[in-house]
């Protein structure tokens, strides 16, 4: 099976430590060289020691699965023989609790937009794909926070 890396790079530099007022903001590096900053969520770590234009874990496990689920779909989609000019997907991460009782990502709701050149699939044929890409997503096959899908057909 394939490995896939990440590198996370977070450096103290001159700031104080122990008065737990330090930076949360830190690097992520990717295959290629990209590199993507980022911080705790200024919803769990308040300003001025989260980086409010950084992405958060939060955030980058939610795009992570609907990047996923959107990479599914795009295939699944040409291999029908639908051509798909545009996808695009409105997906939010809700924080509650666990059925440990530990705070978790417990629900990620996928708000797929799909417009399509020539004859579009129906509704039912939609959601097909998008119950096809949910089962092939390996990031959704690899959490136990509820997935969901709510695909919109745009003209």
């Amino acid at each position: 099976m394939a490995l896939h890396h990440a590198e996370v790079l977070w450096q103290r530099a001159d700031q104080p430590f122990l008065d737990n007022r330090y930076s949360r903001g830190h690097l992520w590096r990717f295959d290629g060289g990209v590199e993507v900053p980022g911080s705790s969520s200024p919803s769990v770590v308040p300003l001025p020691m989260s980086v409010e234009s950084a992405v958060d874990p939060e955030e980058a496990f939610v795009a992570a699965l609907a990047s996923c689920h959107m990479l599914w779909f795009l295939g699944l989609a040409c291999e029908a023989g639908f051509c798909v000019d545009q996808y695009r997907d409105a997906a939010e991460g809700r924080m509650g609790k666990n059925a440990a009782g530990k705070l978790a990502i417990t629900r990620v709701t996928l708000r797929p937009a799909v417009r399509f050149s020539g004859t579009p699939p129906s509704a039912e044929v939609l959601a097909g794909l998008h119950h096809a890409a949910h089962e092939q997503c390996f990031i959704a096959n690899s959490v136990t926070s509820e997935v969901l899908c709510e695909p919109q057909l745009e003209s």
